[in-house]
């Protein structure tokens, strides 16, 4: 009798557990939330950004969204900001994506692009050269890697040369020469006055003008060690009004 005391309390506790979640739940089965993708890659198709911006929205922001289809909706949305020069939140969807899914080669390049509209070139590569370790034949993948990679080289080049002058500063001798190896600002002065005036008498007319350039050029060099140091004398002034000269001859 005890025995059968138990099982019909046992029934009827998980009879009003049942009734609990009728109650709660209005006797009605729980509603299953619906992602509704396609109205975020139609809005997204017909670049309109109002419509994309909420109907994306409830994709992206939703937690039961399966994960292909989080990762069409950021794609989608992150190319829609893309085309309105909403950079920054462009790359946030094209970098959450790729959280998602590392082997997307379109959005690493997509994303490559966007990092070079912020001018940030070195993070370009990265993206660039990340696509191509996916896809070495990505054709615009390659075309912007190698591009870029030309860029970074000139850029490493004019670095290496920066605040140095035309000459062997460890040879300086004048106290002019050692105030251009002092100063930065000098020294490129003075190395593009120099790659000036090579310019110049490379592309003169004829060995006749080229002597009188270089000439001039000569002459500007005496005046400049013989002036230096003078009252009045402004050395950054001088080297200007020379590289300005120089870049004139020919319309430069």
């Amino acid at each position: 009798m005890r025995f059968l005391n138990h099982l019909f309390g046992a029934w009827l506790l998980y009879g009003l557990s049942l009734a609990s979640v009728d109650a709660a739940t209005g006797g009605e089965p729980v509603a299953v939330v619906q992602v509704d993708l396609e109205s975020c890659l139609a809005a997204t198709a017909a670049d309109d950004l109002d419509k994309a911006a909420a109907a994306c929205a409830a994709v992206i922001d939703n937690e039961k969204t399966a994960k292909a289809d989080l990762i069409k909706a950021l794609i989608a949305r992150g190319a829609l900001y893309a085309r309105h020069d909403q950079v920054d939140r462009a790359i946030a969807d094209d970098s959450r994506a790729l959280l998602l899914d590392p082997t997307l080669v379109d959005v690493f390049n997509a994303r490559g692009e966007l990092w070079l509209k912020k001018g940030d070139k070195p993070k370009a590569v990265q993206d660039f050269g990340a696509a191509l370790r996916i896809d070495p034949n990505h054709e615009k993948a390659k075309a912007n890697h190698r591009a870029m990679a030309r860029e970074l080289e000139r850029i490493g080049a004019q670095m290496a040369i920066a605040g140095k002058p035309s000459f062997n500063c460890a040879r300086a001798r004048r106290a002019v020469e050692k105030a251009i190896c002092g100063n930065r600002e000098l020294a490129d002065l003075d190395r593009e006055i120099f790659a000036s005036n090579a310019r110049v008498i490379r592309e003169a007319r004829n060995a006749g003008e080229a002597k009188a350039l270089q000439r001039e050029q000569d002459e500007f060099i005496a005046r400049r060690n013989a002036d230096f140091g003078r009252p009045g004398y402004d050395l950054k002034k001088a080297m200007q009004e020379r590289l300005q000269r120089l870049n004139g001859v020919d319309g430069y």
